[in-house]
């Protein structure tokens, strides 16, 4: 059997039994349509998805990864589920994506952050704290 069979055959066996690949809800009033199909995570996980592709930009430094921008992204994310959730006010789904893009850019810059803390600590042969990623 070829790869292309294999995979083909995964495909069709996963949309008969309708699995999940993610943790995403995927509620259609939450979630983006392309041409009449809905995409395969809600509005807030597309945007985190969205947000990781951000990964270069902190990388190489372009916008300088610090803990503090890390908890100053993921805040609005923090504040517009749990409001929600607790039924205090109904959100939509761009500010949704634009909450999941804030959270999903925090998440690669705290990569960024953790992985060049190790490989410097890896270098140096002891813990290396890199200041100029605190604040």
């Amino acid at each position: 059997m070829r790869i292309i069979d294999k995979y083909h055959e995964i495909k069709n066996e996963i949309k008969e039994r309708n699995i999940k690949l993610t943790f995403c809800h995927r509620l259609p009033e939450r979630s983006f349509f392309f041409q009449g199909k809905q995409f395969p995570v809600c509005a807030r996980c597309t945007g985190i998805i969205a947000g990781m592709l951000f990964m270069p930009i902190f990388h190489f430094e372009i916008i300088h990864p610090t803990v503090l921008l890390v908890i100053l992204f993921m805040i609005p994310t923090a504040i517009d589920g749990t409001t929600q959730a607790l039924g205090k006010r109904v959100s939509n789904n761009n500010l949704r994506f634009v909450t999941g893009t804030l959270f999903g850019m925090s998440q690669v810059a705290s990569i960024v952050i953790i992985g060049k803390t190790l490989a410097y600590s890896f270098i140096a042969g002891y813990l290396v704290y890199l200041p100029t990623h605190l604040i």
